[in-house]
């Protein structure tokens, strides 16, 4: 389906996207293997467009989600975590389909602002989640010791996570230990902060029954993996350096319990040498294993 005719059905028959919601075929969350590999693309939401060097590499819709489109054709690949307007022209797009959806919910906390630690809760809700038939919900709850507006982001951010569980939804936290750097906030990735962020996160809310966190790939991975027994998910990031080393780190973390997969957004959306399909495809045997294997 092309863009023009998504805006025409937006336009004149909205209806057809709730509609759509509904008759949607789902599968379990989980593959058999008990692994997960999303793609991320909840990025614009927050004003973060950049890939590597280019700050506007997203900016371009229709080639965001002619890439969403790759990446969700290829064997291997779960499902995709996104904002409402993605998704929804996903569900359109049919791309949805027998595939994982996680909604992304906070993205008020806009990328610079200075209130970017006050990360309101301005997409998916869990009532909409649940009503829709997504799988789950997936909340960015950056922790600033200096800037108290931390505490209203803890506190939606449990509530969200209450609200989840009985829902039976996936609770996604990323979480990450953060510092103001001057104009910017900066996300701490040693491996002891990355274990204040896990350990905070996974107390939040009255229920850890249906929590996953998901987490960076940092220094001392397997001390770091061992701070929770909460199903983890890895954080693919924006990596500026060799292709393969970044495949090698994700390989090794794999390896580690409890990781149960991949979230991965602009590494294999915007690869180095432009082609999705292969850098989903590597990323998938990462964690399904080869394809005569599944």
């Amino acid at each position: 389906m092309d863009v023009a005719k998504i805006t025409e059905i937006r336009a004149r028959e909205p209806e057809r996207i709730g509609a759509s919601w509904a008759r949607r075929a789902r599968r379990p969350l989980l593959a058999e293997d008990g692994n997960l590999l999303l793609v991320a693309a909840d990025h614009p939401a927050r004003g973060a467009l950049g890939v590597r060097a280019d700050q506007r590499a997203m900016s371009s819709r229709v080639d965001l989600l002619d890439r969403l489109a790759t990446a969700l054709s290829r064997p291997g690949v779960d499902g995709v975590l996104g904002t409402p307007d993605i998704l929804d022209d996903l569900l359109l797009m049919g791309a949805l389909e027998h595939k994982v959806a996680v909604g992304s919910m906070n993205r008020g906390g806009l990328q610079g602002a200075s209130f970017e630690m006050d990360d309101r809760f301005t997409a998916y809700t869990p009532e909409a989640l649940a009503a829709q038939g997504l799988d789950g919900g997936k909340t960015l709850t950056r922790i600033c010791l200096g800037d108290p507006a931390t505490v209203a982001t803890l506190e939606a951010t449990a509530a969200a996570v209450t609200a989840l569980a009985e829902r039976n939804l996936m609770a996604m936290i990323e979480p990450f230990w953060s510092v103001r750097d001057g104009d910017r906030m900066r996300n701490l990735l040693d491996p002891d902060s990355t274990i204040l962020s896990m350990s905070v996160a996974a107390g939040l809310g009255a229920s850890s029954a249906h929590t996953w966190l998901k987490v960076p790939v940092v220094d001392e991975l397997e001390r770091v993996m061992a701070a929770t027994t909460l199903p983890t998910l890895l954080l693919g990031g924006d990596p500026t350096g060799d292709p393969d080393e970044t495949y090698a780190s994700w390989g090794d973390a794999l390896a580690l319990p409890p990781v149960r997969g991949l979230v991965v957004g602009r590494a294999l959306l915007y690869p180095h040498d432009g082609d999705v399909a292969a850098a989903v495809d590597i990323a998938s045997e990462l964690v399904h294993g080869k394809p005569s294997t599944r």
